[in-house]
């Protein structure tokens, strides 16, 4: 509390909260303006019966529960990161870019990165737009007219103007813009969700409340556990004599941690789960629409079907973070940067053993990575089938994305008081 208040007492840190708090007010205004012609009750009932869309409206920021002109969110720029990071292992400038050429090359990686936002964006918002018409939920409109065109103008600005607010927010060192944003957006639906609770309530859901509330917080505390979860690797860097000097000589530690890899994997899976409905979709209205009737309802099987749906949605959880870990970490580039800078792990090589002692250990802590990030996004399979409470279920993502922003927020705040505070020693 102490801290807290110390950040509103700081001038500076005061205003950088409150521009913050002002950018997230304009998100939360452009989420609630929805393009022309939505049928409300429509939309209600086909997220209400779409756990997949459920989960990107997260994403969104829920702009796309009401289709707003928000409706993408920041979706479209992480796509367009994680393809850029997915690319760096195939073209050798891209990774010199991201990994040697230091903030001016992560800049340059980011400005390339939104422009590949524009045109993903486009992609989406049609292929959304499509979809929504084909479900009643949008008045019919045909793939090239003035209507479907100019609905998918606003769309791609819309999320490119949350991008810019993200980088605003970003410009404030208190928390990632696009981080933010997405946190705003799950925080906003929990008002709506506590007086949903409430007005439902009966004597009888005493039990699946507290049931509820006991495993929410289980959760919490283990999300927190695994996200500062890490494996510290001792570092020794050799004495170095210059002139009269001695430059070196100290120990220091490398972090390892445990969830390296975030939410992406969850993404990757949930895209997974999603193309075959996109692909049927495009079956319906470019070959047969009979075939691709056939496709969808045998899709939508699938996924009624939760012990299948709910394993193959783990499996691929698994799969893609150990995909993931091993584009985002490279051992042998790690291994060849220590050596550069004098440093090597006790007992260990330096080169081609230590970039081998760091895969053998990335792997093996991987592995609780995974596993736990595999039973967050089945929780809410778990907690319907369990407590019986579908409008009562845990969203494991949601709640891994908002600890771990939340997380990332105070670290950084911290950051702004410590540098404060030498300032004033000063």
């Amino acid at each position: 509390m102490n801290k807290i208040l110390n950040i509103f007492r700081i001038p500076d840190l005061r205003k950088k909260i409150l521009v913050v708090l002002g950018i997230l007010i304009v998100f939360r205004v452009l989420a609630a303006v929805p393009i022309p012609g939505v049928d409300a009750t429509a939309l209600e009932q086909f997220f209400g019966s779409s756990q997949l869309f459920s989960f990107l409206n997260i994403f969104s920021g829920g702009g796309l529960s009401n289709l707003s002109i928000a409706m993408l969110g920041v979706g479209p720029y992480i796509t367009a990161t994680i393809i850029m990071q997915l690319l760096t292992m195939i073209f050798p400038n891209l990774k010199k870019i991201y990994y040697e050429e230091g903030e001016q090359g992560r800049a340059k990686f980011n400005r390339i990165s939104r422009y590949l936002t524009v045109p993903l964006a486009a992609l989406q918002g049609y292929g959304f737009l499509n979809l929504l018409t084909s479900q009643g939920v949008l008045p019919a409109l045909t793939p090239l007219s003035f209507e479907m065109l100019s609905n998918v103008l606003i769309v791609t600005a819309g999320s490119m103007v949350l991008v810019w607010l993200g980088e605003l927010i970003s410009e404030q060192k208190i928390g990632n813009g696009v981080s933010l944003i997405i946190f705003a957006g799950i925080v906003s639906q929990l008002p709506q969700s506590v007086a949903q609770a409430f007005s439902t309530y009966t004597t009888s859901d005493i039990p699946t409340y507290a049931a509820f509330v006991i495993v929410s917080i289980v959760v919490i505390a283990g999300v927190v556990f695994i996200q500062q979860g890490e494996r510290k690797i001792p570092v020794s860097y050799a004495r170095r004599i210059r002139g009269n000097k001695i430059y070196g000589g100290v120990a220091s530690y490398l972090p390892l941690k445990v969830n390296q890899a975030g939410v992406i994997p969850i993404i990757f899976a949930i895209s997974i789960l999603l193309f075959p409905q996109f692909f049927a979709q495009i079956i319906a209205a470019i070959i047969s629409p009979e075939l691709g009737s056939k496709v969808i309802d045998l899709v939508n099987r699938f996924l009624a079907n939760q012990i299948l749906y709910g394993s193959f949605y783990f499996v691929l959880v698994v799969a893609f973070t150990y995909f993931y870990t091993a584009v985002t970490f490279d051992p042998q580039e790690i291994s060849k940067n220590l050596q550069k800078s004098g440093g090597f792990i006790p007992g260990i090589r330096p080169g081609e053993s230590t970039g081998q002692f760091l895969a053998k250990i990335i792997n093996r802590i991987t592995l609780f990575g995974a596993i736990f990030l595999g039973a967050i996004a089945v929780l809410p399979i778990l907690t319907q089938s369990l407590l019986g409470a579908g409008s009562f279920s845990i969203g494991g993502t949601s709640l891994l994305i908002v600890v771990a922003v939340a997380l990332e927020t105070m670290q950084q705040l911290d950051s702004q008081l410590t540098i404060r505070e030498y300032e004033g020693i000063k």
